[in-house]
């Protein structure tokens, strides 16, 4: 798409990463006015009005080299919350070690020791482990923290009014370790969390502990970056303060990955998704889903059969297209969650009606397909929902090597020089 004067609501959606429909209610409610079209009266948007979003910026910024980076030397990193392992592989294939992985999950950390026996999994709540040996070990500490709201105890707020919250842990742990560089990851929502102080307060923390914010705080979509799948990150960066290198987000990529590309044998994976069991759909939603087509959802249904699988839900504001949704081969997958087959979120095969298989919740995940999960059928889909895509993961830790790098060369400039005798000698 080149950068014209006026978008459809289509072009609009797609630009910004939103529902068609969240658009045309925007306009409605006046949050984002759309113009008429003059001979079709069809609703068109300025590009002034999208410039304001950081999306639009990005989405006419991508690229197609990639963000690859090779590590000047060894760079070590310490992981929080590492769940399955989708930010630590990613990292893995960035070319960052892995010094060590905290998770208190038992089948994540399963599954971690199962892939990579040479990793070294501390398997305990984080709340109960001091990291301080690893002070001068580790250049990087990354934590998929939960999004929890802080107690307000005074004018600013500080580390020990997050105290019981795992953003606590997560700042206590870059304290003791200090790392030239930390990672925080959590959903979108974070942004605009209890008014935007939960987010203020992170940053207010991670300044009280020595550490700038890199800023704006960035969100970043999946499917910029080889991942077949529309989900979206907060990408929480925080540079120590004694070093003055700019940290740079990855640039997005211009292709866009489908479900055809997740599942079947081309660009993204060299052979068709491997076979495994997966969730099924009990008979009486299996007899709704096999009414709705390839890239429909509940709206395609009978108006009686709508009141009846919907439910009060039918009558709530809001597009709901995460219901009863069958996913289409020509595009993205829409987000995973925890569980393939829950009512407000389901996200069904394109031709079979059933819920994606494990195997094929990890190719639209990118995990490789060797990686095994551990536990039952439903602590596997739990593992897999919670990850961070892997691709996306390798692509943030391009980013890390580049300024990790910057780091490395500015440090040996600052060093000084032998003369020549000295060399001699």
């Amino acid at each position: 798409m080149v950068i014209k004067d006026y978008y459809s609501v289509s072009e609009a959606a797609e630009i910004l990463g939103k529902n068609p429909e969240t658009l045309r209610r925007w306009d409605n409610d006046g949050k984002l006015e759309a113009v008429r079209e003059p001979i079709s009266n069809y609703r068109v948007y300025k590009k002034e009005q999208l410039e304001m979003f950081p999306e639009f910026k990005s989405y006419f910024n991508k690229i197609d080299k990639g963000n690859f980076e090779a590590p000047l030397k060894n760079y070590h990193v310490l992981e929080l919350f590492a769940g399955a392992g989708g930010l630590a592989i990613g990292l893995e294939q960035a070319g960052i070690n892995c010094t060590a992985l905290n998770e208190i999950d038992k089948w994540a950390c399963k599954t971690l020791r199962t892939n990579r026996p040479q990793w070294h999994v501390i398997e305990n709540d984080i709340k109960e482990v001091n990291f301080s040996k690893y002070k001068g070990h580790v250049d990087v500490v990354t934590g998929g923290f939960p999004c929890q709201a802080f107690s307000y105890a005074g004018k600013k707020l500080g580390l020990e009014d997050a105290r019981g919250t795992l953003f606590y842990e997560f700042a206590r742990v870059v304290q003791e370790t200090m790392p030239q560089i930390c990672i925080g990851e959590n959903v979108r929502g974070l942004l605009n969390h209890d008014g935007g102080k939960t987010l203020k307060g992170m940053i207010s923390i991670l300044d009280e502990i020595g550490y700038n914010v890199v800023s704006p705080v960035r969100v970043l979509k999946a499917i910029n970056y080889n991942v077949p799948q529309k989900r979206e990150r907060l990408i929480l960066v925080a540079v120590r303060k004694d070093i003055h290198i700019e940290y740079q987000y990855p640039k997005p990529f211009s292709e866009i990955y489908t479900l055809k590309d997740a599942l079947k044998k081309g660009a993204l994976f060299p052979t068709n998704v491997p076979k495994s069991g997966g969730a099924k759909y009990p008979n009486h939603k299996k007899a709704v889903l096999d009414l709705v087509p390839p890239k429909g959802y509940w709206r395609d249904l009978p108006i009686d059969i709508q009141k009846e699988y919907m439910q009060k839900s039918f009558y709530l504001g809001g597009g709901k297209t995460g219901m009863a949704r069958r996913i289409g081969w020509d595009e993205p997958c829409l987000t995973l969650t925890c569980s393939p087959a829950q009512k407000q979120t389901e996200r069904c095969h394109p031709d079979e009606t059933r819920p994606f298989t494990v195997r094929e919740y990890a190719r639209i995940q990118t995990f490789p397909d060797d990686w095994i999960f551990e536990g039952s059928i439903s602590q596997q889909y739990k593992q897999i929902g919670n990850a961070v895509p892997v691709n996306l993961a390798k692509e943030i830790g391009f980013s890390i090597v580049s300024f990790l790098n910057k780091c490395y060369v500015a440090e040996l400039e600052t060093q000084p020089k032998l003369k020549d005798n000295e060399l001699v000698n």
